[in-house]
């Protein structure tokens, strides 16, 4: 083996090792390449933008002979970040629009809106009449806005006896109705 063939098969194989990394740290960072919490679309032009400009990159570094192999690897690797970076830009735009956020027993929160012991679930329903939006799971907790009739939302949570439902919105929750006044979608 050439000293040449050598140094592309030892850029090779670290480009394989990156992707697989990137590939194995993905669905920790952000649920993969379309699995964001948040929506939008920039997780997925960041994955087609990176996989482009890491195979450009990798078919460079890969030289004559090896070139499929290193636009391949440099195409994953590429699409992982800019799949990651995308994805941080949705939560960040989500986190605007509903005013900051906080991170409270595995949940997102609206810096309005009081966390509580939930019971974990990602469900949609759907509201019977207009409801109240609600700051804290109670009648007392502050009125955030109202749900309209009708309405199907996102609901991330229920209290331990049932009788709070917290709405979210992007993977964020902006307030709790009472699921008297909410049926499952």
């Amino acid at each position: 083996m050439t000293k040449t063939n050598s140094i592309k098969t030892i850029t090779l194989t670290l480009g394989a090792a990156a992707a697989a990394l990137s590939m194995a740290a993905a669905p920790q960072a952000n649920a993969g390449v379309v699995g964001c919490k948040a929506s939008g679309s920039k997780q997925e032009v960041g994955a087609v933008l990176g996989g482009l400009l890491g195979g450009l990159a990798g078919n460079k570094i890969a030289g004559k002979g090896d070139r499929g192999t290193g636009t391949a690897i440099g195409a994953v690797v590429g699409a992982g970040a800019g799949s990651a970076v995308g994805c941080n830009m949705q939560k960040s735009e989500a986190a605007k629009d509903v005013g900051g956020i906080y991170k409270s027993g595995g949940y997102r929160y609206a810096q309005t809106v009081e966390a509580a012991p939930l019971v974990k679930m990602d469900k949609k329903y759907v509201t019977r009449s207009t409801v109240n939006l609600r700051a804290e799971a109670s009648t007392r907790g502050e009125r955030l806005g109202s749900v309209s009739s009708g309405s199907t939302f996102q609901a991330l949570g229920r209290t331990g006896d049932g009788k709070w439902i917290l709405v979210g919105q992007n993977g964020v929750g902006v307030g709790y109705v009472s699921s008297a006044y909410v049926y499952r979608a």
